[in-house]
């Protein structure tokens, strides 16, 4: 699968319907962006059944604000609709895709019972 252009419009729909969602924050005149890019590419190839998205942060400033994009090119992995993974800088291949298969590891169970202990702890 190619890599999808996500915009405001198109984001909320894109992680709510999608079980596994890379999330690629980036910018044309970024140079580690652009060394990123066919890493990013090449992993999504192997890896149909995730969606690898871009946002373009120059294009779409409102999700860079919302999700306080400060440095370039950001990666964000989200699964049922939690962040479980945001830092920035490019990665090497092999690195994304051992970051791909911890994605695909992690407990979601645990991961929603521990976010429901922490809302009952903030009430």
């Amino acid at each position: 699968m190619a890599t999808l252009e996500l915009t405001e419009q198109t984001f909320a729909d894109t992680v709510g319907g999608n079980e596994i969602v890379l999330v690629d924050f980036w910018a044309s005149w970024c140079g580690p962006c652009r060394t990123f890019a066919p890493v990013y590419e090449n992993v999504s190839e192997d890896n149909p059944d995730i969606v690898f998205a871009k946002v373009d942060t120059e294009a779409e400033q409102g999700l860079a604000g919302y999700f306080q994009i400060s440095s370039i090119p950001t990666l964000m992995a989200i699964r049922d609709g939690v962040v479980l993974y945001s830092q920035a800088g490019a990665l090497p291949q092999p690195a994304l895709e051992n970051l791909v298969q911890a994605i695909r590891d992690v407990d979601m169970e645990d991961v929603r019972s521990k976010i429901a202990e922490s809302q009952t702890e903030a009430e």
